[in-house]
């Protein structure tokens, strides 16, 4: 059901992922987890204070350019999922997988057009998250534009944060 929105560039609706990402979470209850882009939505948020209370909860603020040429410039081998990005992850061979040597396609999500109604529209969509968590002093925000001038400042928020988890072969 959420391919067929992601497949004409837009969001996929609130109950169809938050009733995939509950049912997910719920079978994890006894794991730790990292969600990356959940929760997107204030309803989503609600659920997900249902079965947990949240400790940290990251921002990236990205100028909206930045996120628009990056997502415009990616392309997939859809039958295995590799990613390929035109300016820091290119195939060797312009729109040819290089395990494979198939064709690569940019996903109609992917187009520029796309890219910037989605980013708009989760812009105003993401707002109200962003307030809830910060009214609740779990939200972190970071700025930037590249990865690694961003992730030394994640790093230590999370070393800072977070009890490193043993491995059940350190017991």
């Amino acid at each position: 059901m959420a391919k067929q929105y992601i497949e004409k560039g837009l969001l996929v609706p609130d109950h169809v992922i938050t009733r995939l990402m509950m049912s997910e979470l719920e079978n994890r209850r006894s794991q730790h987890w990292l969600l990356d882009g959940f929760p997107r939505t204030l309803g989503q948020a609600e659920a997900l204070d249902k079965i947990c209370d949240l400790d940290l909860v990251i921002i990236l603020n990205i100028p909206f350019e930045t996120l628009k040429d990056r997502l415009s410039r990616r392309w997939i081998h859809p039958p295995s999922g590799r990613v390929y990005n035109l300016d820091f992850n290119p195939p060797h061979v312009h729109g040819v997988d290089d395990i494979t040597g198939e064709p690569l396609v940019q996903q109609e999500d992917d187009k520029p057009e796309a890219v910037a109604a989605r980013l708009r529209q989760y812009k105003d969509v993401a707002k109200p998250v962003i307030e809830l968590y910060k009214s609740r002093g779990v939200l972190h925000q970071f700025s930037g534009t590249e990865t690694n001038k961003i992730w030394p400042y994640v790093y230590t928020l999370f070393s800072n944060k977070i009890t490193p988890i043993q491995s059940k072969e350190a017991y």
